[in-house]
């Protein structure tokens, strides 16, 4: 691993919040289920089990967004969207995030298609074993409830480390945390993470088979699916 690599993996950590993570979470359900004004968002105690978090996390998350006038809450009523406007915080980041996703999206079919296909030609018993592993978690993830983020994130791993290419491994590092944020936006889609698995499963078919036509012609069908999310075409109502 290149020095400038590790120097990278080095910086400082990003000051976020758990209850800022909440609140973008938050707000990525109002996207995802086209919520308008006036609509009701998942209760309290919902939230903390669907996100996994504490309820004072997302009490303060709630908090954050009625302070600047996305949200109200109703005595004994739930909390309601009240104002939706991307030019204004927090929707103005949803606004950034919606103009930086196709460049990443192009980014990662121009990197990982061809590396599912060397990784076809180069991969060894050990990079199947690695693989089977991560569709498992994920598996087991999805089974759980969750979005199979971590299984996921293992199985494009994999599949790059088995491209044998240290170039192609070292770009990929150094997207991540924007590749992080199109695998959450995908995975966040209605039945989206089990048809992710079925996908990942064919590119790990294909791997084993060696075939590497087939390998690069399953990747770039699962990236095509990863960057249809309705953050895309979403604008607020």
């Amino acid at each position: 691993m290149s020095t400038e690599l590790s120097s990278d993996a080095l910086a400082p950590v990003p000051r976020t919040s758990l209850h800022e993570l909440v609140a973008q979470r938050v707000l990525s359900h109002i996207v995802q289920h086209d919520l308008a004004e006036g609509d009701r968002i998942p209760s309290e105690r919902e939230l903390a089990r669907r996100l996994a978090v504490s309820r004072t996390s997302v009490r303060q998350a709630i908090a954050s967004l009625i302070d600047v006038g996305v949200l109200a809450s109703r005595q004994g009523g739930g909390t309601y969207v009240v104002r939706l406007d991307l030019e204004s915080e927090p929707l103005s980041s949803v606004a950034a995030r919606r103009a930086h996703l196709p460049s990443v999206h192009e980014a990662r079919r121009i990197l990982e298609v061809p590396a599912a296909a060397l990784a076809a030609t180069r991969r060894t018993d050990d990079d199947v074993e690695v693989m089977q592993r991560a569709l498992d978690l994920m598996a087991s993830e999805i089974a759980a409830g969750e979005v199979g983020a971590r299984g996921d994130a293992a199985f494009h791993a994999a599949v790059t480390a088995a491209s044998k290419n240290p170039t192609l491994r070292e770009l990929m590092a150094r997207i991540e945390h924007d590749v992080v944020e199109t695998r959450s936006e995908s995975l966040s889609q209605a039945d989206r993470p089990p048809r992710s698995l079925d996908d990942h499963r064919r590119i790990a078919a294909a791997i084993a088979a060696q075939d590497p036509e087939a390998a690069a012609a399953a990747m770039q069908h699962h990236l095509e699916r990863v960057a249809d999310v309705r953050l895309l075409t979403w604008s607020p109502r």
